[in-house]
């Protein structure tokens, strides 16, 4: 019997990429669609909508994916990896499509935040499960592909957004978001493997334990260290990819332009993910992480200069290669640090932890363009958050992951 349950494991394990990158992707399309329908929204005036209460709708849905990502340790250690991934890819697409119909900004918000509890699940549980079937000394490449997932979700929004919006308006931009489900959780229902048997066997009682463990002894500082880190990149991520259309438009180009150069910021980080692992994998984890961190500050603060024509694209694409992937490293490093018993909690509680830095970007954006001040400060104020973001990974321990060769 165990023999025939580790073939049967081997033979689905050529699924666990494929599958657990189409479910990111799914998420990357419902994250950053918000990002694409709000100059619509805030043009059309819909429910009266403002750039604060803006923020509040997409602070709604990162406190759902908060909550989420927290929870999604005990949850797996409860049911095992493959039914709480079902369960977060099957809760964010409906809600996500539900977003369509919403009557008022009240509904609108209340379907944002539910659509976040499966959202804050997808990303820990998914590279728990491609770190458990990757290749030795491949780990952090695995994990930094399959988040070009999210971001080519990312990017196929804001080339529907070019599209579907004019024609279409925006409640279809939710439709299109959660119709791919309809293929997908059947595929994940079949061919998903479970996690390891030992990931999932302790319960809730278990799950707790985990969670204290993370702040227990020498793995303390680390663990600070990686929520730190964690908390600065996810700001980022959401705070640019909420509000960059926005904060573009008050630079001062049009609204088609300033959809354009977040697909740009997006086609970057995919671009950023393929080769940040591959470096990641041999020079080691920790050096490559600060210094993407660090190389993402420079670049946000060199996009205050306004450029001509093509020059604003590949300012903003470099930018998106270096400021998305060090939040990759980030769990990656995770993934990496901590054993096989406790990396679903560790990733969870990191992303949990950055879903309140994924709060304040919004947030911070939100408010700098209330105040008439986006353009340049913001990415002033998202540059010293990268900055934040490398002084934290450099306070965790050398000897936390250990450079692997290639």
């Amino acid at each position: 019997m165990p023999n025939q349950r580790s073939a049967e494991r081997s033979g689905y394990a050529r699924w666990v990429v494929p599958l657990c990158w189409s479910a990111v992707l799914l998420e990357g399309f419902d994250v950053v669609v918000l990002g694409s329908v709000l100059p619509v929204l805030l043009d059309q005036g819909q429910w009266g909508l403002t750039h604060a209460s803006g923020s509040l709708v997409s602070t709604a849905g990162l406190i759902g994916m908060t909550i989420g990502s927290l929870a999604i340790g005990t949850i797996t250690d409860i049911i095992g990896r493959r039914k709480a991934l079902l369960l977060a890819v099957i809760g964010f697409s409906v809600f996500t499509a539900l977003c369509a119909a919403a009557p008022s900004v009240l509904i609108f918000g209340l379907l944002q935040f539910l659509a976040g509890l499966g959202l804050g699940g997808c990303v820990p549980t998914a590279i728990a499960l491609v770190t458990e079937n990757a290749r030795a000394g491949r780990g952090s490449g695995a994990a930094t592909t399959l988040m070009t997932g999210y971001h080519v979700g990312a990017v196929l929004t804001a080339l529907l957004g070019i599209g579907v919006l004019p024609l279409l308006g925006w409640r279809w931009m939710f439709l299109i978001g959660a119709a791919p489900a309809l293929v997908l959780v059947p595929l994940m229902f079949r061919y998903l493997p479970e996690s390891l048997p030992s990931d999932h066997g302790g319960g809730m009682r278990g799950g707790l334990a985990n969670v204290a463990s993370l702040l227990r002894g020498a793995f303390a500082r680390d663990t600070i260290a990686f929520w730190v880190a964690s908390f600065m990149g996810l700001l980022l991520v959401y705070g640019l990819n909420t509000w960059l259309p926005e904060i573009m438009r008050a630079a001062g180009y049009p609204l088609g332009a300033s959809l354009g150069l977040l697909l740009t910021l997006n086609a970057g980080a995919i671009a950023g993910l393929v080769i940040a692992g591959r470096i990641a994998d041999r020079a080691g984890i920790r050096p490559v992480t600060i210094g993407w961190f660090a190389a993402g500050a420079v670049f946000l603060a060199a996009l205050s200069i306004k450029l001509p024509g093509a020059g604003v694209y590949l300012a903003v694409f470099i930018a998106g290669c270096f400021v998305f992937s060090a939040q990759v490293l980030v769990y990656a490093y995770i993934g990496r640090a901590y054993a096989v018993s406790t990396r679903a909690t560790a990733l969870g509680w990191a992303a949990g932890v950055g879903r309140i830095g994924a709060i304040c970007g919004p947030l911070l954006g939100g408010g700098l363009l209330t105040a008439g001040i986006a353009y340049p400060w913001g990415f002033y104020a998202f540059a010293a958050v990268g900055a934040l973001g490398a002084i934290g990974i450099a306070a965790v321990r050398r000897t936390t992951a250990e450079p692997v060769a290639g």
